[in-house]
């Protein structure tokens, strides 16, 4: 585990709640959606909320390749009354403390710690999950600590640690750039990644500004997609890098394949799509198909969408398990994809006004957060090309 440079093993330590005296939130996940629904919660005035953390604060940035960078760009505009697209609650732009427009995974994770401290969450780091289950009036939590209680659960678990790995035969045989410590690392030449939207493509200008050929397979085209949206089509920041000189002459991007299969051959590898054509490469193809997901642990809790995602009521609560909640980018509305922090965020005092509610607390200071575009509750005004 590659720790921010900030970070510290000392937790703001609480006591387990029990089925007697449950805690009014826990909050399983202490990244941008994890802090940043809790920030919301305290708020809101709920005074007992608890971080569980697997690994540490912004473990899942911190993890990201050394090279990777936000696609979405940071810009200190709270005195304007708009927040910068990273932001996580108000008043606090990582452009302004960080001092960079597209941070690192590194550097946000910092960010995130330093929200985390201005607040004194409590948060517990190192306690894994094993299993959440309803117990009468409260949540039981198994953890790696004991039996945790709480009244309320938000579930903030990202994605970023669990990539596909069952996306077609022989794919274990493939690296998940989420696996790669850094792109300079990579010894070799002649690499194939396999999936064409961001991960793929910053894969693949690293790779070319270091000279190594690349060739970029992916389903579809997303580097054509005409979408406004940036949950289906490639971001500016990363049309910006493939007009770089160093891609347009080390990079192939082979659109409309689908993978077939990974086999071993000859000491190398052959990716073979659909059609029966066969790409030879020395190097373990890298995979960039996306992720998994992280709320299979808790997917008995929640009803499912057609596409797989978690149903969610109004409030982002489990139609099927009330006091659950979901934050983050598995957030799903209709066609709604709130996959950017930018997006989610704005989801944060839904669930926050909920939980207070329901604990009998007025919430009154989170109207506050509408101004900011930090409180969306009216999903009409949204139409299906929506880029909120």
């Amino acid at each position: 585990m590659r720790h921010p440079p900030e970070f510290s093993s000392e937790s703001t330590m609480t006591t387990p709640g029990s089925a007697d005296n449950p805690h009014d939130v826990v909050v399983v996940g202490a990244g941008a959606a994890g802090i940043g629904v809790a920030v919301a919660l305290v708020d809101a005035g709920v005074e007992d909320v608890v971080l569980l953390e697997r690994y540490v604060v912004g473990a899942s940035f911190a993890l990201w390749p050394k090279e990777t960078r936000f696609i979405t760009p940071s810009f200190p505009t709270n005195s304007t009354g708009m927040l910068d697209l990273n932001s996580i609650a108000v008043g606090f732009s990582p452009a302004f403390s960080l001092r960079v427009e597209h941070p690192t995974g590194l550097q946000y994770a910092v960010h995130l710690q330093r929200i985390a401290k201005y607040f004194e969450l409590k948060i517990r780091e190192e306690v894994e999950v094993d299993s959440v289950q309803r117990d009468g009036a409260a949540f039981r939590l198994e953890t790696s600590q004991g039996e945790i209680w709480s009244k309320h659960v938000v579930w903030a678990v990202g994605e970023y640690q669990y990539p596909r790995r069952d996306s077609f035969p022989g794919s274990q045989l493939c690296r998940p750039t989420a696996r790669i410590e850094s792109y300079g690392a990579l010894e070799g030449d002649d690499f194939v990644v396999i999936g064409g939207y961001e991960s793929g493509i910053d894969a693949a200008y690293h790779l070319a500004r270091r000279g190594k050929r690349v060739r970029v397979i992916d389903r579809g085209s997303p580097w054509s997609d005409d979408s406004s949206d940036p949950s289906v089509a490639l971001s500016t920041y990363s049309f910006e890098r493939m007009r770089d000189p160093a891609f347009g002459e080390h990079v192939e991007l082979i659109p409309e394949s689908n993978v077939a299969s990974v086999d071993e051959v000859n000491g190398g590898f052959k990716v073979v799509i659909d059609d029966g054509r066969g790409f030879q490469t020395p190097q373990p193809p890298l995979f960039a198909g996306g992720f998994a997901g992280g709320h299979g642990l808790v997917g008995n809790l929640f009803e499912r969408r057609a596409d797989g995602y978690p149903l969610l009521n109004r409030h982002d609560e489990s139609t099927l398990v009330p006091g659950i909640f979901l934050c983050g980018p598995a957030v799903r509305h209709g066609n709604l994809i709130f996959c950017f922090i930018y997006k989610y965020r704005q989801r944060f005092a839904v669930v926050a006004k909920a939980i207070a509610t329901s604990l009998g607390l007025p919430a009154e200071k989170l109207e506050s957060y509408r101004a900011w575009g930090m409180y969306l509750d009216d999903l009409t005004v949204c139409g299906q090309d929506c880029v909120c």
